[in-house]
């Protein structure tokens, strides 16, 4: 069975507003998250918000033929648990939207680490301080725990404080890979951000590898 990946996304970004549509290739940025994941043969499910803005992602998940659901507008735990249980999944990974360059074989690996016993694996320290790399696998059972008896406008965007909280959990951190590295900040908040990614996109291409990036980054310092 492929890897269900969540593409967590909400339109309604502060810092850069509706990052999610802007243009990335021949379409959206969530257009191609949903087609990288595809392109790394993982199963995107789209996990947004009840939100009326959020409307548009569904309609952008229709329109590529991938399933969605739209839970709590704060509580990202409490969606993901409720994700879980509308499709029956057992566990997942995670997927930023705002992640375009994450590595597929790196989500493949944290999930393999996860079906050894643990119920959170969480992103590689290259992933965490800013390479963007890869997300957190989760079982389902676990997510259920941690959101147990929260309201629905409680924020947890900072899930992993709550999900450790959880008695008894087994959790550990992903290696960083054998190889490319990468080390350089990777993610979609600011303006400068979308420049910056865009130009790689156009010099490696929307499903460039870590390889590719890495190179990238190596040669033009």
């Amino acid at each position: 069975m492929k890897i269900p990946a969540f593409i967590t996304v909400r339109s309604s970004s502060t810092r850069l507003p509706e990052k999610c549509f802007l243009p990335f290739g021949n379409g959206t940025v969530l257009e191609h998250m949903i087609q990288r994941v595809q392109y790394y043969n993982l199963e995107p499910i789209v996990c947004t918000t009840t939100e009326e803005s959020d409307d548009a992602i569904v309609d952008l998940a229709k329109k590529c033929n991938v399933k969605f659901y739209r839970g709590p507008i704060a509580n990202k735990l409490l969606r993901w648990s409720q994700c879980c249980e509308h499709f029956s999944l057992d566990s997942f990974h995670s997927v930023d939207a705002d992640d375009p360059f994450f590595c597929g074989d790196e989500v493949k690996r944290s999930h393999e680490l996860l079906q050894t016993g643990f119920d959170m694996v969480a992103p590689s320290p290259s992933s965490s301080s800013g390479g963007a790399t890869v997300g957190y696998s989760l079982t389902a059972e676990v997510v259920k725990q941690a959101s147990l008896g929260t309201s629905d406008d409680l924020d947890t965007e900072m899930m992993w404080s709550y999900v450790e909280k959880v008695s008894d959990i087994k959790k550990t951190i992903l290696s960083d890979p054998h190889e490319n590295v990468i080390r350089d900040r990777m993610t979609l908040d600011y303006h400068e951000d979308y420049i910056f990614l865009e130009a790689i996109r156009l010099l490696i291409g929307n499903m460039g590898t870590r390889e590719d990036l890495y190179n990238l980054l190596k040669n033009n310092p």
